[in-house]
């Protein structure tokens, strides 16, 4: 029986340029929510995000930069630290794929490139644009630079695209398609047409004050606060993880996504709930053994219900914790960022803190993380939903 497992991690993330740093500042109780300083937010409702530090890209090369759309440089650099984490490994380049999920892909670049293309015609548009714009671009960049030969995946199913690479990389490493897999998620759309575009969707939140601007399943949550970064695992089967001494952080035991053809927008929580029983019934264990769920928790009014409806329905009880208050939502990276906030809390035996919830919904029963706490969590739940039905659940064993 082939089994995948978790060797390495990366991350550039609001709370930090790398996991370790990440993971600190969700235990610590951090709060990654700025204010707005781009002069196009004075004229929408909203004015907080979760921005990546800048510095980030200096670890990139110039001609890197010049070729990449943000969402592109976001995955690489995670991507590699994710790589060097596991160890850096030797591998037949036909054994090793990548999967990069993203809701939007390279908004940054068309948003830049139709300007130039308005204000100073064809011939001012970058001959590369056409390669920072896709949304396979990230899974494409880190395949070239990895060297991996066993598929570039590029799933673009909004919310759930990280949960669902992951996933992929899952089912390729069993199917015997490949030894390693390096997966995760990524988004870079703190931009004024993404943000405008939430905002007249009634998605965000108009709260002025980063501090409490986002509060998963608190009575008065208004939406979601947008986020960046990109979250990288290596998924490895077991054995030839084994074989080469490498760390194992966990196992990814199950997983499952399903559709729920109900509402572009609007997820369907009996959908939700299956696509949950689903992931734990690939995992072989009861409700009742998840000992820590990473939820959705977007902040959204419907949408935080949705998933406590979920959640309730199949028996799942155990403590939950929302980290999007910390981060902001990052979309297609949100999933993999569930994931790391999963690994630290069975690793270090302490569940990171549900910030600025201070009302908890009376509609919410759940028990809901607000001060970190202990745990011996052996097996976690992280959910990830996304617009147009998309649903993911993954499952983590410690091993």
């Amino acid at each position: 029986m082939r089994r995948a497992v978790i060797t390495g991690i990366g991350a550039v993330s609001p709370l930090g340029l790398t996991a370790s740093e990440t993971w600190a500042s969700l235990r610590g109780g951090v709060n990654g929510v700025t204010a707005l300083k781009e002069p196009w937010a004075d004229a929408l409702p909203v004015h907080v995000a979760a921005r990546v530090d800048d510095g980030f890209a200096d670890a990139l090369t110039v001609r890197e930069v010049r070729r990449t759309d943000r969402v592109a440089q976001l995955t690489l650099v995670a991507g590699r630290a994710a790589w060097a984490d596991a160890g850096s490994p030797d591998i037949e380049p036909e054994r090793l794929g990548v999967a990069v999920g993203t809701a939007n892909g390279g908004y940054g670049t068309t948003l830049a490139q139709h300007a130039l293309l308005d204000d100073r015609g064809h011939r001012a548009v970058s001959p590369h644009a056409v390669t920072m714009v896709m949304a396979n671009s990230p899974a494409a960049w880190l395949s070239i630079d990895l060297g991996a030969k066993a598929g570039a995946r590029a799933p673009v199913t909004a919310c759930a695209a990280g949960s669902e690479a992951i996933g992929m990389g899952r089912q390729a490493i069993l199917a015997g398609e490949a030894d390693m897999f390096v997966c995760g998620g990524v988004e870079a759309s703190v931009l004024d047409l993404v943000v405008s575009a939430f905002s007249r969707a009634r998605a965000m939140s108009t709260q002025d004050d980063p501090e409490t601007a986002s509060r998963p399943f608190d009575a008065s949550r208004d939406g979601f606060v947008m986020g960046e970064g990109s979250v990288m695992v290596v998924l490895e089967e077991e054995s030839h993880a084994r074989a080469r001494g490498a760390q194992v952080l966990a196992a990814v035991e199950g997983f499952s996504l399903t559709s729920d053809a109900h509402d572009i927008v609007g997820g369907e929580p009996s959908n939700q709930a299956r696509t949950i029983e689903l992931a734990l019934r690939s995992a072989d264990v009861a409700a009742s053994d998840v000992g820590l769920v990473h939820a959705h928790a977007t902040s959204t009014p419907a949408g935080d219900l949705n998933e406590v409806r979920a959640l309730r329905s199949v028996g799942v009880t155990a403590p939950v914790t929302a980290t999007k208050a910390s981060t902001g939502h990052l979309l297609g990276g949100s999933g993999p960022l569930g994931v790391l906030a999963a690994l630290g809390a069975m690793r270090d035996g302490v569940v990171p803190p549900t910030l600025h919830t201070c009302d908890l919904d009376p509609e919410a029963d759940l028990d809901l993380v607000i001060e970190s706490r202990p745990t011996t969590a052996e097996v976690a739940l992280v959910d990830a939903f996304g617009f147009g039905g998309h649903s993911a659940a993954l499952v983590l064993a410690r091993s």
